[in-house]
């Protein structure tokens, strides 16, 4: 059943408050989450006061914030009448795309979900991965839709994560043979010689966020199995010159960090039936002073080449901890006066 909301008429004395109903306490129960901190979140957003009574939640509040803190609740039901979990997670991405939140049961045979009014969502052998952000809907959205995708902006907003997610997918849904995942090893030419081990000892730090992400969408056993038959590749960026990638999902990650040839190098080795998906920050550039970024060069040149898609994300799309929104807005401010 869905949500029934009771807004009586207001009158002089009730003219700031709301109710809904919930027919199934149960459910009741996962939307208010343990010790009601998922309400306790959406009162902090909205700004309205939440009260349970029964089956009921009252609120009160501006007319604006209730009707987000409606929007929210009714979205959040929905979630768990399809037999879905709310998570904290779950309540902030409501919480941010206000009434694109959940409302409708998923078709089981699509992997990326694009009816009108219901989120995308990418499935993966672990987990379902759904955008948290306008900015991150429109950024999986591309990297279904276009050959070559490009996510721009600062870190913690799911650039690389979600385009693994979307390899992973397109991988399990046999759209792809296999992936390859890169990143520049900036420091390699100064250090890795320094490091103990063989190269691929060498390498694997430099690699780690990749293995971090894979692990979140496949068992560990099987990312193992995966590498092993080279279904899957994790590998520096200048291991790409020379080979032509063919029916692969490719991502180059901290692409901000590659060279206007390295670049270049890697956009040319896109093959048949492949994409790529290439991510970065072109605030956090560690080539050498006076070394130019082949990032900001590729958008330059590339943003209206056909076929390419471009993602923006800004510290408002950061999904980690509240704190590094505010530490990037922070630096963002200051950045002009340290120039």
């Amino acid at each position: 059943m869905a949500i029934n909301a009771q807004s009586p008429a207001p009158s002089a004395d009730d003219l700031s408050e709301s109710v809904l109903q919930f027919p199934d306490n149960r459910l009741l129960i996962g939307l208010c989450g343990e010790l009601d901190r998922n309400l306790v979140q959406i009162e902090e957003r909205t700004g309205v006061q939440i009260h349970r009574r029964g089956n009921l939640l009252a609120l009160y509040g501006a007319a604006d914030g209730r009707a987000a803190a409606e929007a929210v609740l009714r979205g959040l039901y929905a979630r768990l009448e399809q037999g879905r979990e709310v998570t904290p997670a779950d309540v902030d991405a409501a919480l941010r795309m206000g009434s694109e939140a959940p409302a409708r049961p998923r078709a089981p045979d699509a992997q990326l979900d694009m009816f009108d009014g219901a989120p995308l969502e990418i499935r993966t052998r672990r987990k379902v991965v759904e955008p948290r952000t306008t900015a991150q809907k429109g950024y999986v959205r591309n990297l279904f839709q276009h050959e070559l995708v490009f996510g721009l902006g600062p870190a913690g907003t799911g650039k690389t994560y979600l385009a693994v997610a979307a390899a992973v997918a397109m991988f399990i849904e046999g759209e792809v043979d296999r992936i390859i995942l890169s990143r520049p090893a900036v420091e390699a030419g100064e250090r890795l010689g320094f490091l103990p081990g063989d190269m691929k000892d060498k390498v694997d730090p430099y690699m780690q966020p990749l293995y971090d992400a894979l692990n979140d969408f496949f068992p560990p056993k099987q990312v193992a199995k995966l590498i092993e038959e080279r279904q899957i590749e994790i590998a520096p960026l200048a291991f790409m010159r020379g080979r032509t990638l063919s029916n692969a999902y490719v991502v180059l990650d901290e692409a901000q960090n590659a060279t206007t040839m390295q670049m270049k190098m890697f956009l040319t080795r896109l093959g048949e039936g492949s994409r790529m998906a290439i991510t970065g920050d072109v605030t956090q550039i560690d080539l050498p002073r006076g070394v130019m970024s082949g990032l900001i060069e590729a958008e330059r040149l590339l943003r209206d080449v056909q076929g390419v898609g471009f993602s923006r994300f800004t510290a408002e799309d950061v999904v980690r901890h509240p704190l590094v929104a505010r530490i990037i807005r922070a630096y963002e401010a200051a950045r002009p006066v340290d120039a």
